[in-house]
């Protein structure tokens, strides 16, 4: 519906879609009314189009458009003087841009950036050495330099990744929690490499069920800081066993759930690449990518590393026979209706 109005388009999430169109203010504002009517009309729901020379400014300037109800919906920035826009870049928080999570937000602040307006005119190199070279891409996107076509917007990146489970039964050996947390750091690799990301701290945390009266209630929780940012399954799981030791103060506790936490997350390429000599040993090797590609094939269930490549199926996963149909996020559990 959308596509239809313009020469390519790149559909970026449920309910937003970048396109591109050419034209004058005028002829792309008029442009933006009847994309507007169009979805209102056929799909019956109010959005907002804003058109800017890169996608960071057009995202940049959808902020302004909903909070200004007098434009109806529709918005360019170029239809603004160079003072009028450093009003407008001035008024919006850094943080609210888009790829500026909160983290990000405070260590710029250290650097006198609050603004979009302060992070358009920070020196680029600089916030690429400090940061990265997608924060550097950002800082030209509010100059009105493109950097991002079309067919390469990465997904919107978390801010960490968490894979946590209650056990079907408690564990209550050192041995099976290091099962457990091999096998969470390996999965957990994975989610990171799917988004693209790595890195930096990864955490590990355990606690026993809150109804259970044959243990004391007990909860841990244990960080470490990784030499270098990865999404390594090797350089996380052995991380991420460094730390296992101190998650069991005394025999006899009743664990009945665990999870791995990925924080200090950054795009997997781009930024300073660290020297081969503090490179993880495994870094490189792609052997994430492979076991990737063998799951992909045959199972979650088929290759692992360590304990987490165990012939025997594990006892304590969680049960998962009466899981409710997905219908909204996976095709072949569609509900079928028969008239």
């Amino acid at each position: 519906m959308i596509g239809r109005h313009a020469h390519a388009q790149q559909v970026y999430s449920i309910d937003e879609s970048f396109v591109e169109l050419r034209g004058s203010v005028s002829e792309l504002t008029e442009a933006g009314r009847a994309i507007r009517q169009d979805v209102q009309q056929l799909v019956g729901i109010p959005v907002r189009v804003a058109f800017g020379q890169t996608k960071t400014l057009a995202k940049t300037m959808a902020i302004g458009v909903k909070r200004t109800p007098e434009m109806q919906g529709v918005g360019h920035f170029d239809g603004y003087s160079p003072a009028q826009q450093d009003v407008i870049l001035g008024s919006i928080p850094v943080t609210d841009l888009w790829g500026v999570a909160g983290r990000t937000g405070k260590k710029l602040a250290a650097l006198g950036v609050f603004t979009a307006k302060d992070l358009r005119d920070a020196d680029a190199k600089l916030i690429r050495k400090r940061f990265s070279v997608v924060l550097e891409r950002t800082v030209m996107e509010l100059r009105g330099v493109p950097c991002i076509p079309l067919e390469q917007i990465p997904p919107p990146a978390k801010d960490q990744l968490i894979y946590s489970r209650s056990f079907s039964k408690k564990i209550v050996e050192l041995r099976d929690m290091e099962q457990v947390i091999s096998i969470y750091a390996q999965r957990v690799s994975a989610r990171l490499r799917a988004q693209g990301s790595t890195a930096g701290q990864i955490s590990v945390w355990v606690a026993t069920g809150w109804a259970d009266e044959r243990t004391v209630a007990h909860t841990a929780h244990i960080s470490a800081t990784l030499p270098t940012p990865t999404n390594d399954p090797i350089t996380l799981t052995r991380a991420a066993m460094a730390i296992r030791r101190e998650l069991f103060p005394a025999a006899g506790i009743r664990y009945a759930r665990a999870g791995i936490v990925l924080t200090d997350l950054r795009a997997a390429t781009g930024g300073q690449q660290p020297l081969d000599i503090f490179q993880p040993e495994f870094e490189g090797r792609g052997v994430g990518q492979t076991l990737d590609r063998i799951t992909r094939k045959l199972g979650k269930q088929a290759v692992g590393v360590g304990l987490g490549g165990l012939k025997t199926p594990v006892d304590w996963e969680m049960k998962r026979a009466m899981l409710s149909p997905r219908a909204t996020t996976h095709m072949d559990e569609l509900v079928k209706v028969r008239a």
